[in-house]
């Protein structure tokens, strides 16, 4: 059985390769390479799979879902510009990709034991642009 919660918060980020050139940049990332950034108002997805507990119906605790998500990934990003001010987008480009990635290790942990298993992270750049992250 899966379970998802949907969170949002608002972020800042440039998309820019510090190996490459201005030019280089442009020519990959387009509008995202502009040095004072852009933001987007991300959609987060985060599906938990598991057997129901036979004594409460769940397979985890929704609201306790929630404050997971709230602390490990909308405190530390909401309103933050990501390559200044969260780590490791200081020195990983802040692509969608990259950001499933880094929300799939934040959460990773907290799953590894118990009934529940992180199964999937969705993110959304935009109502049309979204990355799932299953695990490697």
């Amino acid at each position: 059985m899966y379970i998802t919660r949907r969170v949002e918060f608002s972020a800042s980020h440039v998309c820019a390769n510090s190996a490459f050139t201005d030019a280089e940049n442009r020519a990959v990332y387009g509008p995202a390479a502009n040095p004072r950034g852009h933001g987007h108002n991300y959609v987060l997805e985060v599906t938990l799979s598991g057997d129901p507990d036979p004594a409460t119906g769940m397979v985890f605790d929704l609201k306790r879902l929630k404050d997971v998500l709230n602390e490990t990934v909308v405190e530390p990003m909401d309103h933050r510009f990501l390559n200044y001010e969260v780590p490791p987008f200081d020195h990983v480009v802040p692509t969608t990709e990259n950001l499933a990635l880094e929300v799939w290790k934040r959460l990773q942990p907290k799953f590894e034991s118990g009934r529940a298993r992180l199964h999937n992270v969705r993110v959304y750049e935009t109502e049309d642009l979204y990355v799932d992250y299953s695990g490697t």
